[in-house]
């Protein structure tokens, strides 16, 4: 019984995540392959309490970016795969960082203590920053989270999703982010360069 009720509160939140809070606001057209790194020198508040824009996390293979928060139960249940792939980023020369942009959560759970806290407490290596006013979001055309933009050293080469099945990492056939962390460390383009990317809406300021 209590099973079936986790289950059921994790259905809820997923089902008010992508649906009921839709409304919050709409993202700009999403960024197009191609294209090169936006807002490259914006500085963002990274969790070390830094001011980081991406040409300094960027690194001699590329970078990847994350759009992401402390909140989203999609990006809960995809934790264990953002850790192992951001470690991944950082050990074959890829910069990598996490963005939060929940403007609209700022005084909540996203607030930048809890940021420093999530960090932590998911073992990140990475880099995790504050979007004011979800300003590096509009530039990308980022609407969810979790959503990945990954570069080579000057363009665009993958966006969407992690895998195929953010619900069980189990059941995943298609790890699409994986396959293209890979294509770019040996200087190839991914086979799948867009996919759609699933989860909770970022949530803007109206």
């Amino acid at each position: 019984m209590i099973m079936k009720i986790k289950n059921h509160s994790l259905l809820l939140l997923l089902f008010l995540c992508t649906g009921l809070f839709s409304f919050v606001s709409t993202p700009p057209e999403e960024l197009p392959l191609n294209s090169a790194i936006p807002m490259a020198e914006f500085r963002m508040k990274d969790v070390s309490g830094k001011e980081l824009s991406l040409n300094d996390i960027k690194k001699e293979k590329g970078l990847l970016v994350i759009f992401s928060c402390n909140t989203c139960p999609y990006v809960k249940l995809s934790a264990g795969r953002i850790k192992e792939y951001s470690d991944y980023c950082l050990a074959n020369g890829i910069g990598c960082v996490l963005v939060n942009s929940n403007e609209a959560q700022r005084n909540e759970e996203d607030s930048f203590d809890e940021m420093v806290k999530y960090h932590a407490a998911q073992k990140l290596q990475c880099a995790y920053t504050v979007d004011e006013k979800s300003a590096l979001a509009d530039a990308f055309g980022a609407g969810r989270t979790p959503q990945c933009f990954l570069f080579n050293g000057t363009v665009l080469i993958y966006k969407g999703a992690i895998d195929d099945n953010v619900k069980d990492p189990a059941a995943v056939k298609e790890p699409f982010l994986k396959d293209a962390l890979s294509a770019l460390v040996t200087n190839h383009l991914p086979k799948k360069q867009e996919t759609k990317s699933i989860g909770c809406t970022i949530k803007r300021l109206e």
